[in-house]
């Protein structure tokens, strides 16, 4: 069933929210000193491409750099990427078929915002890296 969802998830969102995580990556890892939020933009693209089957936690070692590197990752891409997904969620919640997938991107809203501290983990074991 995981597979069915993810194939609808690409062809109706997936696609174009891993392009704008992608091109989030590439226009942050042009400095380096946003090389470490590039890299948390391509992990979420990846997730934003085959969500369903996957969930994120927090993870408790992340410190006060994390804290610090999610306000600036939310002033520098975290709200466009937000406004993505609240878009595409409205949109697709328009049809019946595509409330599963609305409510999906809804799910996705908080991580595009904080992603820093956070971990992506198959759903069968969100307490795996605790």
């Amino acid at each position: 069933m995981k597979t069915i969802l993810n194939i609808i998830w690409l062809v109706l969102s997936g696609i174009w929210l891993f392009l704008g995580y992608c091109l989030a990556g590439v226009l942050l890892c042009i400095t380096i000193i946003g090389i470490p939020f590039g890299i948390a933009a391509f992990r979420i693209a990846l997730y934003a491409l085959w969500p369903f089957g996957y969930t994120t936690v927090e993870r408790h070692d992340a410190g006060a750099g994390s804290c610090v590197g999610n306000v600036l990752w939310l002033l520098l891409a975290g709200w466009w990427l937000a406004l993505g997904h609240i878009v595409t969620g409205i949109a697709l919640c328009v049809t019946i078929i595509g409330i599963p997938f609305g409510i999906a991107n809804f799910k996705m809203v908080p991580l595009s915002l904080l992603p820093l501290g956070r971990e992506i983990v198959p759903t069968d074991a969100p307490f795996a890296s605790r």
